[in-house]
């Protein structure tokens, strides 16, 4: 299944020009730019709680390296 990348979600990816942003799915231009990873996850995962999406933290080669749910979780756990 292909990674969601549209409005209904968020990801913190590198900066090619160095440190890291935090991007609409599917938008161009950053919400925010870091020096420091966990300062742009915090960022972003606040950003996530408030608009109800899910949070994608990339790796430094661009790679999905985790992954959090802020909105309606398309699976959520049974039970």
């Amino acid at each position: 299944m292909a990674q969601k990348r549209g409005p209904d979600s968020h990801h913190v990816v590198p900066n090619p020009n160095g440190g890291w942003d935090v991007k609409r799915g599917g938008g161009e231009r950053a919400s925010g730019h870091f020096d420091v990873k966990q300062t742009a996850v915090d960022y972003g995962r606040q950003v996530s709680r408030n608009q109800g999406t899910e949070l994608r933290i990339h790796n430094r080669d661009g790679r999905i390296g985790q992954s959090d749910s802020h909105g309606n979780d398309p699976n959520p756990p049974k039970g």
